[in-house]
C-alpha cells in the first residue's frame, strides 16, 4: 500500500547491511537494524491501539530508538509530534491537550510528572526504554520485525510540529507527507547527497533541522550518519574525519573556530558544511574560509515551511545571504500593507509558495487564514530584500521592526554595523518603550574574548554611518545573548528585560 514518505525515504534502500548509523561508541547501527526496530516500535504503538491520524507526542532525548520512533509513526500513518526536551511539564501539558495527543512518550525521569498531565487528558503514556518490560521499548522488542506499512496519502498528515511562542501560544504547524518528502528530495539534488555521504549530526531531533532536513535527506539516499548524542566540540572534532558532510547551527561553527585542534589538514576532505536555523554572521563566514578553505553554504527555513532557500553547492556561497529559492519554492518579498512584490533593494515581508508549505495551523482557522493567502503564499513573518543578483538578504522578523517616532528601523541594518566593530562579537538591537517616540534604540553587544569595545568608539562609528534616528540611544555590553536550542536570539526576552529602561513603568 503507498505511503510516500516511508516508501521513498525509509523503505527505498535495497541493501539493508549498509550502515546507517555510526554511534559516539563506535557501534554501527545497519539500515535493516534500524528498520526492524521502527517495524516493533509501530507494532507496538497499533497493539496500544492507536489508529492512523492518532498523534504520538514524544519529549525524549537523542536516541536510536528516538530516531526509530519517528520512522515507526511514518510507517504506522500516526503524527509525529517531537517536543524540546527543555520543555516543562506545564508546557508539555499545553501541546497534549491542543494537538489532542492519543499517546505520549517521555524519559523514565519525567514518566511520574508528565503521567499526571497525559490522563488529564486522557492520553496513554509510556516511557521510551527502561530495563524492564514496562517502557515502550520493552513491549516492541517482543513484537515481530517487521509491520505492514499504513496507507496514507501525500496530502495526510506526517508530523505536527509547533513553534517557539515568543509571541503569544504555540501554534502547531501541520506538516503532510509532501511537505516532508518533496523537500527532502529538493535538498538531495540541491546539496548533492548520495549514498557515500557520512553526515555528522550533531543536531537535537526534536526540530525540523535534525529530524526532517538532516535525516531525511541522508535517509533518502542511503547516506550514514554519525549519530552523536549533542554538540561537543571535542567528540566533533575526533569524529569529522569520519565525515564527509555536516549541518549545524552558527554556534557550532564559532565554536569550532575557538578550539586550535580545527585545522585546514581536520577539514580539507568534507564535502560540505551547512548552516541554518539562524543568521550567520558575515564574520563567521570569512573567518571559517580562511581557517578551512570551506565557503559555509547557508540556507534558509522555517517550521512551517522546511527550507525555502539555499546558497548554491556550484557558484558564489555569498556571506550575509540565504541563496536563491529552491528549485519548486515561489518566493517574493512584499509591501506589508499592500501585498505587492517589492523591487529589489526594497525591504518587505518574506512570503513563499510550494510543496514545502504547511497546511496550516492545528485548530486555528483564523490564525492560518490571517498567514496563509488563498493563492498558497504563506506570510512567514520574515523582512528581507533581494539584492541585483537575486540574492535573499534576512533583515529581521517583523515583529522586531523598531518604530521611532515614525520611522521604521530594520535591526539588522544596525547590529551589521555594531558586529564590524572592534572587539566586538555579535550584537543584537531592539525597540524599547520612550516616552517621547514611543520605541527608541537599543543596542545590546557582547565583546570577543579578553577585550573591552570602546562604547565611544562604537557610537561614534554608528554615528558616522547612519542616519540619526537608527542611532541606538544607549549600548549595553552583556555576557552573551539569551538563545533557543536551535541557536536563535532569543529578542522578547531582551525587551522584557529592558522595557523599563527608559521609562518610569
Amino acid at each position: 500500500m503507498p505511503n510516500p514518505l516511508y516508501d521513498k525515504v525509509f523503505g527505498i534502500h535495497s541493501d539493508k547491511t549498509a550502515p546507517f548509523l555510526h554511534l559516539a561508541d563506535g557501534d554501527t547501527v545497519t539500515y535493516a537494524e534500524f528498520l526492524s526496530t521502527a517495524a516493533q516500535i509501530a507494532n507496538a504503538l497499533t497493539e496500544i491501539g492507536l489508529k492512523p491520524g492518532d498523534r504520538v507526542a514524544a519529549q525524549v532525548d537523542k536516541s536510536v530508538e528516538a530516531l526509530a520512533l519517528y520512522a515507526a509513526c511514518v510507517q504506522a500513518g500516526l503524527v509525529y509530534l517531537p517536543l524540546n526536551t527543555a520543555y516543562t511539564v506545564d508546557e508539555v501539558g499545553y501541546f497534549i491537550e491542543d494537538s489532542g495527543a492519543a499517546f505520549v512518550v517521555c524519559e523514565e525521569h519525567t514518566l511520574p510528572n508528565l503521567t499526571i498531565v497525559a490522563e488529564r487528558f486522557g492520553a496513554q503514556i509510556l516511557p521510551l526504554a527502561t530495563d524492564g518490560g514496562g517502557s515502550l521499548m520493552g513491549r516492541a522488542r517482543a513484537k515481530p520485525s517487521d509491520f505492514s506499512t499504513v496507507s496514507r496519502n501525500s496530502d495526510d498528515l506526517a508530523a505536527l510540529l509547533y513553534t517557539s511562542g515568543t509571541t503569544g501560544r504555540s501554534k502547531g504547524a501541520m506538516l503532510t507527507q509532501n511537505n516532508l518528502l518533496s523537500n527532502a528530495l529538493t535538498l538531495v539534488s540541491e546539496w548533492r547527497f548520495t549514498s557515500a555521504d557520512v553526515l555528522l549530526h550533531a543536531l537535537p531531533i526534536f526540530h525540523t533541522h535534525g529530524l526532517f532536513v538532516a535525516t531525511n535527506v541522508v535517509l533518502a539516499t542511503g547516506g550514514s550518519m554519525i549519530f552523536l548524542p549533542k554538540f561537543d566540540v571535542e567528540q566533533v572534532i575526533k569524529k569529522l574525519p569520519d565525515a564527509t558532510s555536516m549541518m549545524g547551527i552558527p554556534t557550532f561553527y564559532t565554536r569550532l573556530l575557538e578550539a586550535p585542534k580545527f585545522t585546514r589538514d581536520l577539514a580539507h576532505h568534507m564535502r560540505v558544511f551547512i548552516s541554518g536555523s539562524a543568521p550567520l554572521l558575515e564574520d563567521t563566514h570569512k573567518q571559517f574560509e580562511s581557517r578551512t578553505g570551506h565557503r559555509i553554504l547557508e540556507r534558509y527555513g522555517m517550521t512551517e515551511t522546511n527550507m525555502n532557500t539555499s546558497n548554491p553547492y556550484d557558484g558564489e556561497r555569498r556571506a550575509g545571504t540565504v541563496g536563491f529559492p529552491l528549485p519548486d519554492v515561489d518566493l517574493k518579498v512584499t509591501d506589508p500593507d499592500s501585498g505587492d512584490a517589492v523591487h529589489d533593494g526594497v525591504i518587505g515581508q518574506i512570503e513563499v509558495r510550494g510543496p514545502n508549505v504547511f497546511k496550516g495551523y492545528w485548530q486555528m482557522p483564523e490564525k492560518t487564514a490571517a498567514e496563509l493567502r488563498d493563492d498558497g503564499f504563506f506570510i512567514t513573518g520574515d523582512l528581507g530584500k533581494f539584492d541585483e543578483d537575486g540574492y535573499l538578504h534576512i533583515v529581521g522578523r517583523n515583529k522586531d521592526l523598531i518604530i521611532s517616532g515614525g520611522y521604521n528601523i530594520y535591526p539588522k541594518e544596525i547590529e551589521l554595523l555594531l558586529d564590524d566593530q572592534p572587539g566586538v562579537l555579535e550584537s543584537a538591537v531592539i525597540g524599547v518603550p520612550h516616552p517621547d517616540f514611543g520605541e527608541t534604540v537599543l543596542g545590546l553587544i557582547v565583546a570577543q574574548s579578553d577585550q573591552s569595545p570602546d562604547l565611544d568608539a562604537v557610537m561614534e562609528a554608528v554615528e558616522n554611518s547612519l542616519a540619526r534616528f537608527k542611532h541606538p540611544r544607549k549600548l549595553v555590553v552583556l555576557e552573551q545573548l539569551p538563545r533557543n536550542a536551535m541557536g536563535k536570539v532569543q529578542k522578547n526576552l531582551l525587551r522584557d528585560q529592558y522595557k523599563s529602561m527608559f521609562t518610569n513603568s
